[in-house]
């Protein structure tokens, strides 16, 4: 996967996409006025790498609209996904953990609006601006809590509420409400699921044939509804 060179493809975006965004949500107007000048934005199709793992870490992102799935490549070369990041946060914040090389690969899940920065402006926005280093390093450490209680689980728990755990993490972030209960607000195949749990196809896809049948959840065209929210967090405690 090449990653490909950001170019400006958006009309000139307002402060106000910044301002209710924790990173820029103690700055003034002007000040994002400047943040957003600086920035480039572009509109990526599904399933496009915004960045790969191992490629240098010149940039940094925010996600202003869409969802985006982290993978990394195990060293037999199978893709893996680790992470669904929602609209609202920064991504590609490698200097964040002192890096200068990407960690992992970014691709986006669904259509996605995505703003960019040269990494060289990181150590400004640290410096020059009021709540850019906390709000960042909470996502950071966010982010580092989940994939540890994921690893936690794999050890831990049994193939049924690990699935049941992705699931709810999923509605969670990304869900909204629908006539039948909560949907995963991007596309998401068993696959997916299968890689965030450390389980095989087989054994996704017989469970959620098993809790439809129950009405736990519906599963179909890439998209995944929670049905019963209670049984699956009754079945994830089990």
């Amino acid at each position: 996967m090449n990653e490909i060179p950001p170019r400006r493809t958006l009309p000139r975006l307002d402060e106000s996409l910044l301002k209710h965004l924790p990173p820029f949500s103690k700055l003034e107007r002007r000040e994002i006025r400047t943040i957003l000048d600086q920035a480039t934005s572009r509109r990526y199709e599904e399933g496009v790498a915004i960045f790969d793992e191992g490629a240098p870490a010149d940039r940094f992102f925010m996600l202003l609209d869409g969802y985006v799935r982290v993978v990394r490549i195990t060293p037999t070369g199978d893709q893996v996904t680790a992470l669904h990041i929602p609209a609202g946060q920064l991504l590609g914040i490698a200097k964040a953990i002192g890096r200068d090389s990407y960690p992992a690969t970014a691709m986006t899940a669904t259509e996605s609006i995505v703003l960019s920065w040269p990494a060289r402006l990181w150590d400004t926005y640290v410096a020059d601006y009021e709540g850019f280093s906390t709000e960042t390093y909470n996502t950071v450490g966010n982010r580092l809590g989940e994939m540890n209680n994921r690893v936690v689980e794999m050890a831990t728990q049994q193939v049924e509420q690990r699935v049941a755990n992705a699931l709810l993490r999923l509605i969670n972030q990304t869900g909204r409400k629908v006539s039948d209960g909560i949907e995963i607000d991007f596309p998401i195949t068993r696959q997916d699921l299968s890689e965030l749990t450390a389980t095989t196809l087989h054994t996704v896809s017989r469970l959620l044939s098993g809790w439809e049948k129950r009405g736990l959840v519906q599963s179909k065209r890439k998209r995944i509804t929670v049905t019963n929210p209670h049984a699956l967090v009754e079945i994830s405690q089990a």
